[in-house]
């Protein structure tokens, strides 16, 4: 395994944003460093309002590279994005295409949340599981309903508004959020619904 390459990206404010670029079993040279810096930059400079840190990761899988990048918001909020091609650069470019499509789309929104929000979001601590798989339609009956754990996780749960759950659930690109309701100090779900429009569960 290539091991992970923290290098500096533009200045904002007189602060410099910070990328950390891993590749997992693979080579990552100057050159491919360099076009993540340039071009995710140019996408950040359009959007953050503060400076950030990013996280980009390229793997292999079969015959294409995977270009995964989380965006780390001083808010608190966080934007990802994965890609994939038969090139490794043009992994990152369709990488870096959804992030650019995911942060123009709540352009507004994170203007007027990096003014609303005075604090950073905060984050309660907790623990997430891998439950192994019941082996489908076709498996035996289990012996017992209770759950195998396959790894233990630690995990943070994010403290925000039913909105910023919204928006953070579509800046991630992800199916499903959980998190606390900051107006109730209870915990609460978003989530996307086959029909398109999202879910909300308030125990």
């Amino acid at each position: 395994m290539a091991p992970p390459e923290e290098v500096s990206g533009y200045k904002r404010e007189g602060r410099i944003m910070r990328y950390q670029i891993t590749g997992k079993q693979i080579d990552i040279g100057e050159a491919l460093q360099t076009h993540v810096q340039t071009e995710l930059g140019s996408v950040l400079e359009k959007y953050s309002q503060r400076p950030t840190d990013a996280t980009v990761i390229f793997s292999k899988a079969a015959h294409q590279f995977v270009c995964e990048a989380v965006v780390h918001l001083s808010s608190g909020l966080n934007a990802a994005a994965k890609g994939h091609a038969t090139e490794i650069y043009a992994a990152f470019d369709a990488c870096s295409e959804k992030m650019d499509k995911q942060l123009r789309r709540y352009k507004r929104r994170l203007k007027d949340h990096h003014k609303d929000r005075t604090e950073p979001v905060e984050f309660l601590g907790a623990s997430s599981y891998i439950l192994a798989h019941d082996g489908g339609d076709d498996a035996a009956e289990p012996e017992t309903l209770q759950p195998i754990i396959v790894a233990e996780m630690e995990t943070k749960i994010p403290s925000l508004s039913v909105g910023e759950a919204v928006m953070q659930m579509e800046l991630a690109g992800a199916p499903v959020l959980v998190f606390r309701n900051e107006k109730k100090d209870g915990v609460n779900v978003v989530y996307r619904r086959d029909d398109g429009n999202i879910g909300w569960i308030d125990p």
